[in-house]
């Protein structure tokens, strides 16, 4: 039995837009990058999708919340 690597190639998605990976960065560390352009990113949630033809959809999602 042979064993097979796949490389797995991630895509982030937040508020339509689709945001290029950042090599070597693990997703929380992304959203964090991102968060400079993004502020709202800060207190966003992170939904990894199932990786499906070798991609992986990982969405932020704005945490909706009541102020004070």
């Amino acid at each position: 039995m042979s064993m097979q690597v796949q490389i797995i190639t991630r895509r982030y998605l937040y508020n339509g837009m689709t945001l290029p990976d950042i090599p070597g960065h693990e997703p929380k560390e992304v959203r964090d990058i991102y968060s400079a352009q993004f502020p709202e990113l800060l207190s966003a949630d992170i939904e990894a999708g199932e990786v499906s033809n070798g991609v992986q959809e990982i969405t932020f999602k704005r945490a909706v919340g009541v102020k004070g």
